[in-house]
């Protein structure tokens, strides 16, 4: 029997938007990450997608959506977006800023208002699973939602695990 994940902002916000999604609660590991989601749910780790709430030189916040299984060239991205600098923000800051405790952030229903870079590599995928809006709940989404509700822009800064 599938647990209930009662609603979240980013499922509120999918809903808004009428976009079709699917639920995935999982056991929630301290540390876990992707790699511990994929093994629960079945699913390969590329395809489960994290929502990292980094910030520019100026400590402007951004998300950026990568591959469970790989890195963020910090570098490569901030040359992408014309930025001299981007950095994973501190726990409290991202939290701040994305409204989500650290590990349950979803890119959908931000409290703050940031720009969305997407690992173009993702947008080639059938499916993602995607942060819901808790610790322990994946959404699978088709990801060109992210392209067409979020306002995502593709980069390519992916760096093997």
């Amino acid at each position: 029997m599938a647990k209930h994940v009662s609603e979240t902002p980013a499922t509120q916000w999918l809903k808004q938007k009428k976009v079709s999604y699917t639920e995935h609660p999982y056991d929630y590991v301290d540390h876990g990450g992707t790699a511990e989601s994929s093994k629960q749910l079945g699913v390969p780790e590329h395809e489960v997608v994290k929502t990292l709430v980094m910030q520019d030189e100026n400590g402007k916040g951004l998300v950026v959506l990568m591959h469970g299984d790989c890195k963020t060239s910090t570098k490569n991205l901030a040359r992408q977006i014309g930025r001299k600098q981007v950095e994973p923000c501190k726990p409290d800051v991202a939290q701040k800023n994305s409204g989500y405790l650290v590990g349950g952030t979803s890119p959908f229903g931000l409290r703050k208002d940031m720009p969305v870079y997407v690992e173009s590599s993702i947008l080639a995928l059938p499916k993602i699973w995607i942060n819901g809006g808790r610790r322990g709940f994946l959404v699978g989404i088709d990801p060109q939602v992210l392209i067409t509700e979020l306002g995502a822009q593709p980069v390519e800064c992916a760096l093997p695990q």
